[in-house]
């Protein structure tokens, strides 16, 4: 049966021009009280201005119990590593190894290089940046004491350095990678403990995920050590053309473009209930074990009709 997350609607919250957090840690609250596995927040620093995610992570962590708790996803290449690995060791700590780290290299949009820019950071060089810090997050996270690099050239210099605390679960947690483009299908079976994209439909996800398999056999990894993820944003309204509307009007203020350019890279749906059921099954039969939802508004309803819909499939 696949685990069923949450996605908090930071963004939104932002953009209404409420940024409270007590309203989203009640949602956090609700969620997982009605049985969701997983809560998630965004990640962005001026491209779509947020909470900050590990932050508020924190707080979540602190108001919950049972849930794991991620990004969705996070981007480390604006990050420095060293500062990195030591945030998400002591919210590992806090959430007492609920973490899951959520990460992409980023889409290749207007705003989001701005954003890299005005962080100081080269946009072309991002994967490069991603690979190599979150290696170097993965030694700290070892608690031993480390030189990096390791072995030729690096972008960071680490001389005979112990970070403390290291995070409640050990060698740190598990990092899903985001993308869907074979490059991307490569990198999450080579190097990540998850595939996370929210680009394929539910007929192309299987054989997606056997690409990620295979990429990580070759790497001489076990691929049923592998997590398939998804992560799918919903309108859910038995009137079809107001499902419709909410979905394209949610999806027009959240990027800036024509919700049909956003359909097409993301995958959604709107409509009933009994479709959205149809539509989930999908991508589990598929092989997703672990779906994360995005509402498209009303998050209060979404919740509590996920959660039936979760019932009457006996996740």
């Amino acid at each position: 049966m696949p685990r069923l997350g949450y996605l908090l609607p930071t963004r939104e919250r932002v953009m209404e021009g409420q940024p409270e957090t007590r309203p989203l840690l009640a949602l956090a609250e609700r969620a997982e009280a009605l049985g969701f596995d997983s809560l998630w927040v965004g990640d962005s620093l001026l491209a779509r201005p947020r909470h900050d995610a590990l932050t508020l992570l924190a707080a979540v962590a602190a108001r919950t119990h049972r849930a794991e708790l991620g990004t969705a996803v996070l981007l480390p290449a604006l990050r420095n590593p060293v500062l990195l690995a030591h945030q998400v060791a002591t919210l590992d700590r806090i959430a007492e190894g609920r973490v899951i780290l959520g990460v992409g290299i980023a889409s290749d949009w207007p705003n989001i290089r701005a954003e890299f820019e005005a962080a100081g950071v080269p946009f072309d060089k991002r994967i490069g940046r991603l690979l190599e810090g979150l290696a170097l997050c993965r030694v700290l996270w070892s608690g031993k004491e480390i030189n990096w690099p390791q072995n030729g050239e690096g972008r960071w210099n680490v001389k005979s350095a112990v970070l403390g605390p290291t995070p409640h679960r050990p060698g740190g947690p598990p990092i899903w990678i985001a993308g869907a483009v074979p490059a991307a299908r490569a990198r999450a079976g080579r190097h990540f403990e998850g595939w996370f994209p929210n680009s394929a439909t539910a007929a192309e996800y299987g054989p997606q995920w056997a690409e990620v398999q295979a990429a990580g056999r070759a790497a001489g990894r076990d691929p049923s050590k592998l997590t398939p993820a998804t992560y799918l944003t919903l309108a859910i309204d038995d009137d079809q053309a107001r499902a419709d509307a909410r979905l394209n009007a949610y999806l027009e203020r959240y990027y800036g473009m024509p919700p049909g350019e956003t359909r097409k890279r993301q995958k959604s749906y709107a409509g009933a209930a009994a479709g959205a059921a149809a539509w989930l099954k999908g991508y589990a039969d598929a092989g997703a074990t672990h779906i994360v939802l995005r509402f498209a508004g009303d998050h209060e309803r979404h919740l509590e009709t996920a959660a039936r819909i979760r019932r009457d499939l006996g996740w």
